[in-house]
């Protein structure tokens, strides 16, 4: 039985998992741009902007994961 309400359950699984890649790469990413600044390899400005630039791209692709949910949604509930 593969009710619309089953699927969306299903899509909604597969959101919540992106998300938290997304958020996992975030993290280490920021663990490394923190490594430099702490050995000394970028100034306390490039660690800033650093960490702006990898905040946009996380926010860029968590946008693309809601965007996908909801092109998903709206297809099985077309259904």
């Amino acid at each position: 039985d593969r009710s619309p309400s089953r699927g969306l359950g299903d899509v909604y699984k597969r959101q919540e998992e992106a998300k938290v890649a997304i958020r996992n790469v975030r993290r280490d990413a920021m663990d490394d741009i923190k490594k430099l600044k702490k050995d000394n390899e970028i100034t306390e400005d490039e660690q800033k902007d650093g960490e702006k630039k990898l905040q946009d791209i996380t926010d860029d692709f968590v946008k693309q994961a809601d965007s996908i949910t909801k092109k998903k949604e709206e297809e099985i509930l077309s259904i």
